[in-house]
């Protein structure tokens, strides 16, 4: 076991703080990702260092990075006197199973990259009921599972479809056993001959000399081998032999198209005789081969689209870090502003409470000074007093006498202290919930997320679902007002206003399946807004209340707000404020969440006569309020202090003449809904007139609310349903 530095942290962060050893850290920084091949220079001299070459060989060649990734390994210091035969070298440290000490048979490399010859992994495998029934090849090395392709079959057939690492392969092919010595002739040099060889039978995988070649040549199972002449220096690379899993002493030469098998001679006459299309392997190698090429073309095209691709991402983090300092700052100065602000009044109010508190005390010492000195002169007349008393001289009792009877005696301790804005008590009074308000509609900014599927107005507009608001208990057929959309739970939930049915209602998939809630209400219901993560407001126009629903998704009553008017539309400026619009008179009035007002504009404020029926409210991303009134055909957009912003009233085939629900998408621009003329009307954050997204044409009749969602999607309330469309990019 490995003690972790830190194991409060996660366990996915265990393993960072091990580092790798020296040499592997070296030769991955030196021939790391990118590689084209790995050059392995081993000196045969220094056998006892083999054993940690071999290691270090295997680390590397173990690493994801370097798993495709061509070895070439070179022999230094043959020369010397002991030095060891580079396939001897290969075979006995590189290539040895570790379980049975011999070469490799039939090799396999597990999951973990540890291999081993298949024979050996399944007699270890036997031995491991955990395994067994895991249907897995265990690891004898470090226990890692790898899961078996088809555990239906035999476990002596397990390991059968477990490829040897690329590596291991090519070491194989090029220092293994099927790679002979074409310098002799092998047969000769099994009767201690040393024949130079003329020729190389790739079947036999032997080179052979003259004699011996005739002699192949002559014997009917070998005559139709494959030999090839070797001239000069030419050395013959030995054919991987893959023998069939049935036949194991077979060589698989043919493809059953078919069936889509390479198969042997003897599967081709006992299983595929009634296949159509079985051909030698070897005659569909070009068109194989074409192939290949044409998906190489293919994967180095995606390869280079995705680099490129990759390599935009990395910039995009590197503006996103930059940016995430830059707001990181931003949010921290205005922080300090605020906190300056506060420490300033702090420091205001301090100092009154000194400049206050020290004229106070120093008021109270006088009185002090003043009360010291009266004891003192009162402390004198008694002693006078005593004196008289106990002279024998009656002239000194009745002078006395005449001094009490005059006052001159209580005169003596009176000192006159009293003075003009005595302080008599100093407190220090706080409106907490002003304070609580004021701190929480603290403007310090707010973080704006702009996703990748946010509502594309440039795209036609594509309906995804039709939501139908009449459900079982109603009066009346469903009469959507308004509409607004929340993620509760992670479930997107639709909540509309019923007006004929005095109702507000939900809509929401769970678990596949379509739910409603329906919430009834004293009076008919009109606007609505979000207020917190699950949390709306809906106006009560005819009863004059604005009451607070929870979403969960089912619908919860919260509070109910008694107002002053009757309020339609509504939209939340902060969380402490509301913004209402009313018909008598026509006004847009800032409330608090007790329903007070905070605030009036009214019709000819700042402006002239713009208000006459606003029906529909909303809040810009710039925390401005935009107004929909009908009966002045227009868009108004005001500050929270009541300043006209702009307004919208265009002439022409643009005019709006039914101006209902308005919205804000997080862009800044604005939608409108206009009933009389059936249209959804894009505007600008400025209020310019941009384009018609829906008509008629697109099935839309008698608009009224609308809002924008996640997903690039904007709901809109018809006459009974409401109807949902995507603007995706």
């Amino acid at each position: 076991m490995t003690k972790v530095s830190d194991p409060e942290r996660p366990v996915e962060e265990w393993a960072d703080d091990v580092k790798p050893s020296f040499v592997i850290q070296g030769l991955l920084d030196s021939f790391g990702p990118g590689s084209k091949g790995i050059l392995y220079v081993v000196d045969t001299n220094d056998r006892e260092r083999f054993v940690e070459s071999r290691e270090e060989l295997k680390n590397v060649i173990d690493s994801d990075e370097m798993r495709f990734v061509p070895v070439v390994v070179l022999a230094n210091k043959q020369d010397l006197p002991g030095e060891m035969a580079t396939s001897q070298k290969l075979t006995e440290h590189f290539l040895t199973c570790t379980i049975c000490t011999e070469v490799f048979d039939k090799p396999c490399t597990l999951v973990c990259n540890h291999t081993f010859c298949r024979k050996c992994v399944v007699n270890y495998t036997k031995t491991r009921r955990e395994a067994l029934s895991a249907k897995s090849l265990p690891c004898p090395f470090c226990s890692k599972m790898t899961k078996v392709s088809n555990p239906e079959r035999p476990v002596e057939e397990w390991a059968d479809d477990v490829k040897p690492s690329f590596v291991i392969q090519g070491l194989l092919d090029s220092f293994g056993p099927g790679s002979k010595d074409t310098t002799y002739c092998s047969y000769c040099k099994e009767e201690g001959e040393t024949t130079p060889a003329t020729s190389w039978c790739s079947v036999c995988d032997d080179a052979l000399c003259e004699r011996c070649t005739r002699m192949h040549q002559r014997i009917p199972s070998t005559r139709h081998h494959d030999v090839v002449d070797l001239s000069g220096e030419t050395r013959v690379k030995a054919n991987r032999k893959v023998m069939c899993k049935v036949h194991k002493d077979e060589n698989i030469k043919y493809l059953c198209k078919d069936c889509k098998t390479a198969v042997c001679q003897t599967c081709c006459i006992i299983h595929h005789r009634k296949c159509d299309m079985v051909v030698e392997i070897e005659s569909e190698i070009p068109a194989m081969k074409t192939e290949l090429k044409r998906n190489k073309e293919n994967l180095l095209k995606k390869h280079d689209e995705m680099k490129t691709y990759v390599g935009k991402q990395n910039s995009r983090v590197k503006e996103e870090l930059a940016l995430h300092l830059k707001i990181e700052s931003n949010i921290k100065s205005a922080s300090l502003t605020a906190i300056e602000v506060i420490k300033a009044k702090e420091r205001k109010l301090l100092s009154e409470l000194k400049e206050m508190s020290d004229r106070h005390i120093g008021q109270l010492k006088v009185d002090i000074k003043s009360g010291e000195m009266s004891v003192q002169m009162y402390q004198q007349q008694t002693e006078l007093i005593g004196q008289a008393l106990q002279s024998e001289c009656d002239m000194d009792v009745y002078e006395m006498y005449q001094g009490c009877e005059a006052g001159d005696v209580e005169a003596v301790g009176v000192v006159e202290v009293k003075e003009k804005g005595r302080i008599d008590r100093i407190t220090f009074r706080q409106d907490t919930g002003k304070l609580s308000r004021a701190l929480e509609d603290l403007p310090l900014g707010e973080i704006h997320v702009q996703y990748d599927d946010v509502l594309d107005l440039k795209a036609a507009p594509v309906l995804q679902d039709t939501i139908n608001v009449t459900v079982a208990g109603d009066a009346d057929g469903g009469d959507p007002t308004d509409v607004t959309v929340l993620e509760v739970n992670g479930t997107d939930t639709v909540v509309v206003t019923d007006y004929k049915n005095k109702s507000v209602k939900s809509f929401y998939t769970m678990n596949s399946q379509p739910g409603h809630s329906t919430l009834g209400l004293e009076g008919r219901s009109w606007g609505i807004t979000r207020l917190k993560q699950n949390q709306v407001a809906v106006t009560v126009w005819d009863t004059s209340q604005i009451v607070t629903v929870e979403v969960n998704p089912d619908l919860v009553l919260l509070s109910t707000i008694t107002t002053s008017k009757q309020y339609r539309g509504i939209t939340s400026l902060t969380p402490s404020t509301l913004a209402a619009s009313s018909h008598s008179p026509p006004c847009v009035d800032i409330l608090d969440m007790s329903g007070h007002v905070l605030k009036s504009v009214c019709s000819g404020h700042n402006g002239g006569d713009i208000l006459k029926y606003p029906n529909f409210l909303c809040t810009t991303r710039t925390g401005n309020i935009l107004v929909s009134d009908n009966g002045t055909d227009c868009v108004l957009c005001l500050t929270p202090e009541g300043d006209v912003v702009f307004i919208c009233r265009p002439t022409g085939d643009t005019a709006l003449m039914d101006p209902r629900g308005i919205t804000s998408t997080s862009t800044g621009d604005i939608l409108v809904a206009d009933t009389s003329q059936h249209t959804v009307i894009h505007l600008t954050e400025s209020g310019q007139f941009v384009r018609n997204i829906l008509t008629s044409q697109d099935g839309v009749q008698c608009l009224w609310g609308l809002c924008v969602g996640g997903r690039g999607r904007m709901y809109l309330c018809t006459s009974d349903v409401v109807k949902v469309f995507t603007c995706c990019k």
